[in-house]
């Protein structure tokens, strides 16, 4: 067996898995930059819209999926979905503490 032979230029990455767009793209264009609002969704569901946080919790899980498939029109579709339904559900969280206070500080103490 000569040394090098059966070598070639794609490199394993840690877990076994080949990496994908270097081969395609080259090391030389880089990825455009993820923006899936993980963090924002995660802290909206502290917002009493629970229906509302859950969506926006899992488009920007799928936005993450998204991106690391190599689809990233995909990823910034998502992300942007993400970030409309995490803004409703703060606006719609605002909207039912600020009526259960409007509530709660309007009734007659007897």
């Amino acid at each position: 067996m000569a040394p090098g032979g059966s070598q070639t230029d794609v490199k394993d990455s840690l877990n076994g898995s080949i990496d994908l767009y270097h081969n395609w793209f080259g090391p030389s264009t880089p990825r455009p930059p993820l923006r899936n609002y993980l963090l924002l969704t995660i802290l909206t569901c502290f917002c009493p819209a629970y229906p509302v946080n859950i969506i926006a919790l899992v488009f920007s899980v799928m936005s993450r999926n998204s991106y690391d498939q190599g689809d990233y029109d995909g990823s910034r579709r998502l992300g942007k979905m993400a970030l409309y339904v995490s803004i409703a559900s703060i606006i719609i969280g605002i909207l039912i503490i600020s009526i259960l206070f409007a509530m709660h500080f309007s009734t007659k103490r007897v």
